[in-house]
């Protein structure tokens, strides 16, 4: 048995799906409101002071506090059927779709949110590990289950919910330093479509 893991925005897309469906999503009332709020911190994003991992739940509080579980539901299955398929990259859906016919269990690992990424996941067959959304009495919370789904949290989950043990071989695809960790757990491991090294060692 193997085990494929893929990161979503900029390895299996051409473009940040984060950001495009916080636009989809969001009133113009929150985007006016959010990039008042939001600016100052976005351009310490820019200037590299602090990292996305830190930024994202921000703006997720912002994009989401209080908005019924129902609409939001309703939003990402549009956007995961309609939005997503548009930017996929043709070569990297193959590369998964490659695992799928020999039997691989394929996880998608991303910092993306699951409003979106549950339902294009159950259109492709796949797990999915994620930054989840907490929904208090139907509506939306604006805080993550359990943190940001980036850098070490994503080998942390992948080894919580997978013993690689089990697994003859363990690809894993990213394409930013927030995938390293989850590169480094994997037998073949590549960063941009290239090879980066095989780092698991057996047993591990």
């Amino acid at each position: 048995m193997k085990l494929a893991l893929f990161d979503f925005d900029g390895t299996l897309t051409r473009h940040d799906m984060y950001t495009r469906f916080i636009l989809y999503s969001a009133s113009p009332v929150r985007l006016v409101l959010g990039s008042i709020f939001l600016s100052p911190l976005y351009a310490l994003y820019r200037l590299r002071i602090i990292p996305a991992r830190k930024l994202r739940p921000l703006v997720s509080y912002c994009a989401f506090v209080g908005r019924d579980k129902a609409v939001i539901t309703t939003l990402g299955k549009q956007y995961a059927l309609n939005v997503i398929p548009l930017s996929i990259r043709p070569e990297m859906i193959a590369a998964l779709k490659r695992h799928q016919a020999e039997g691989a269990d394929v996880v998608l690992v991303s910092a993306s949110l699951d409003l979106y990424l549950r339902p294009w996941c159950e259109s492709m067959g796949i797990t999915l590990i994620c930054s989840e959304m907490s929904v208090k009495r139907g509506r939306y919370s604006g805080f993550y289950i359990s943190g940001d789904c980036s850098c070490e949290m994503k080998a942390t989950k992948v080894q919580n919910q997978f013993t690689l043990s089990d697994y003859a071989e363990v690809f894993a695809y990213g394409d930013t330093d927030e995938d390293l960790a989850m590169l480094a757990i994997a037998d073949h491991a590549y960063m941009n479509g290239i090879k980066h090294g095989s780092r698991r060692k057996l047993g591990s």
